[in-house]
């Protein structure tokens, strides 16, 4: 029997909005594109940003130990775990009603995924992604004293965690062992939850992944044929809103890679999704990356809207 095509999709964070109300209905636009795939016999994979949400519950975290005695902070890694599972249970339903809408009937399932950092990655000792609420100057000295990063951004302060590179998918063979079972799997959510090897112990990391490097590890690792990486703009513009704005189509991967040692994307926006994009691409002849909207996921998938990366042209 032939394999299916395996098709990674990485929602941005257009497709969950930034609260909860926003993120019932953002769902549905996602599920209609995860649908088309699944309608056109492929084996698909979902990942997802997290950003608002783990901001969310971090302020909400934070409030309540503050007003409560007893209650404690909750570490980064916990309200990542925690926003994983809540974007997944909206995912998954979210999914499986848009399927059951078309006639069909299969299991869609969220897996809470754990990534490996290095301890010793340079980003550990230049923190630069701001979560949580606006801090005083006091309030922002005392979590120094604590050891964390502060950042001074506009209107006060506020928490600054590093952004290290993925390493490993530590449940990787059970995402491995559901699509084997031909089952839809949602995982490493908001780049997966951070964690750090100390001996038999996995300890979470105080950091925050791009979510687009995790969705590009776990392409690699599952072997997939397509990279989706679905944003908030149908295609990437070089001059991004400039008068000489160009839109790229079908470009190959050395291009690719010449646009960002250009440096033509902006770090922690589009940079990262090229560089998911050429690290997968480079793995065969036969993989393709495509960056477009939730709205053109299907054209872009039939190589009709967005931009999509292929080894050669």
């Amino acid at each position: 029997m032939n394999r299916k095509e395996t098709v990674v999709v990485a929602l941005g964070h257009r497709a969950l909005g930034t609260n909860l109300p926003e993120q019932k209905r953002a769902v549905k636009a996602a599920a209609k594109s995860v649908a088309d795939l699944v309608e056109m016999d492929k084996s698909v994979v979902i990942t997802h940003s997290s950003a608002q949400q783990v901001d969310m519950i971090h302020v909400a975290m934070s409030e309540l130990a503050m007003n409560h005695s007893e209650y404690t902070k909750a570490p980064m890694s916990i309200c990542s775990a925690m926003s994983q599972g809540y974007i997944g249970y909206d995912l998954q339903n979210a999914i499986r009603a848009e399927l059951l809408t078309r006639g069909i009937q299969k299991t869609v399932c969220t897996v809470l995924t754990q990534v490996l950092v290095d301890p010793y990655d340079e980003a550990f000792y230049e923190p630069n992604k701001v979560v949580g609420r606006l801090l005083t100057e006091a309030e922002a000295r005392e979590e120094e004293k604590k050891g964390n990063y502060v950042l001074k951004t506009q209107g006060g302060w506020r928490r600054a965690l590093a952004s290290p590179q993925p390493r490993d998918i530590v449940e990787l063979e059970s995402v491995k062992a559901l699509l084997d079972a031909d089952q839809i799997v949602i995982c490493c959510g908001g780049g997966g939850i951070p964690v750090i090897e100390q001996g038999v112990d996995l300890r979470g990391a105080s950091a925050v992944i791009e979510k687009d490097l995790t969705a590009g590890l776990l392409a690699m690792e599952l072997d997939a044929d397509v990279l989706m990486l679905l944003t908030s703009v149908d295609a990437v513009a070089l001059n991004y809103r400039k008068d000489n704005e160009k839109m790229l189509g079908r470009i190959s991967v050395r291009q690719a890679r010449s646009y960002m040692e250009e440096n033509h994307f902006e770090a922690g926006k589009m940079q990262p999704k090229f560089e998911a994009a050429i690290n997968f691409v480079e793995m065969g002849r036969r993989k393709r990356a495509i960056i477009t909207s939730i709205s053109r996921a299907r054209a872009g998938y039939l190589g009709k809207a967005g931009t999509e990366i292929v080894q050669e042209l």
